[in-house]
């Protein structure tokens, strides 16, 4: 019974010969193993690298550069404001770089003459009157259209706004001639008004363009509460479309100021040339006595001065119109 039995029973697998499949497969698999890792030591190595060197870009040499570059940038600047705390005699006889060596030649007469001057003073007010109405009814229209693009519904909407997209690319000198005699009809060329009006309408479509898409990331259900709580549309903008915008429409504003009082083009053509604008005025002392540098280099640094006092006067509301939306 027992030898029958035994002899029923199967043999025992013959044992694997040396180089068979599982030796194929375990080292198949070490060669799998040894190129995953000197891939990734590869991988780490260059991460590392690419590491150290972001560090070392990241730290003094970036620095370096970065002050270098500002300095270059500024050169000019600085060139015009030495230039303007010089005397003629001096001018004309080196450079503004020997003020360093030589402070005494530092003066503020060229700025007292640029003061006592008619002209220039008359120029300043005429840019002011130009440039203040212009910024304040782009901005008020702008905010006003970005809104009704944004929440309101009426026939033709998104036609409307694609209307306005469209005329962004219009530039300003195709207009410069039917605008011309448009406004000698109606009896405003060379006048203050016909320079604010054409500012305004060649600032509203970037405006609304502007306004209208960061209007429209305001979340529905903030005004859908407070039309809930009784708020008209005028209410509902006024107290909490107008807050909730600060940031884009100070860096609106700070557009528009900028463009409107650096512009010469607009305001040589429709200025009137009893009162022109500072840019304007400027360019008339250069035809009437040339190189005077004298009477140049105050002058546009005083003009150049009302721009920067207002850019940094609005820089934390300029950057946070610049970032708005970037990080949610």
């Amino acid at each position: 019974m027992t030898s029958s039995r035994t002899g029923a029973l199967p043999p025992d697998p013959p044992p694997p010969a040396p180089g068979g499949p599982r030796a194929g497969a375990r080292g198949s698999r070490a060669g799998a193993g040894g190129s995953g890792r000197s891939g990734s030591r590869g991988g780490s190595r260059a991460g590392a690298w690419a590491a150290r060197a972001a560090a070392r870009l990241g730290g003094g040499a970036a620095r370096l550069f970065l002050v270098v570059v500002a300095l270059f940038w500024l050169m000019p600047t600085v060139g015009l404001l030495l230039s303007s705390l010089r005397s003629p005699s001096d001018i004309s006889g080196s450079g503004w770089w020997t003020v360093f060596t030589a402070p005494a030649q530092l003066t503020v007469e060229n700025y007292s003459a640029i003061l006592r001057d008619g002209t220039i003073t008359g120029s300043l007010l005429s840019t002011v009157m130009i440039t203040v109405p212009a910024t304040l009814l782009v901005v008020v229209v702008g905010s006003l259209a970005g809104y009704a693009f944004a929440w309101m519904e009426f026939p033709g909407r998104d036609w409307w706004f694609l209307a306005v997209v469209g005329l962004l690319v219009v530039p300003v000198q195709v207009a410069l001639v039917p605008v011309s005699r448009l406004f000698g009809e109606i009896g405003v060329f060379e006048t203050t008004l016909g320079v604010v009006l054409f500012h305004t309408a060649f600032g509203l479509p970037f405006a609304i363009f502007l306004l209208r898409n960061f209007f429209a990331e305001i979340p529905r259900e903030l005004l859908e509460a407070a039309r809930l709580d009784g708020a008209g549309e005028i209410r509902l903008f006024a107290r909490v479309v107008l807050p909730l915008g600060g940031p884009a429409i100070a860096s609106l504003g700070i557009f528009q100021f900028l463009w409107v009082w650096n512009d010469m083009l607009v305001a040589l053509i429709f200025a009137d040339s009893d009162a022109p604008p500072i840019t304007v005025a400027l360019q008339q002392q250069v035809r009437q006595f040339g190189n005077n540098i004298d009477v140049l280099a105050p002058g546009a640094f005083v003009s150049m001065a009302v721009p920067l006092a207002v850019f940094f006067a609005f820089q934390r509301q300029f950057v946070s119109g610049v970032m708005a939306g970037a990080v949610k």
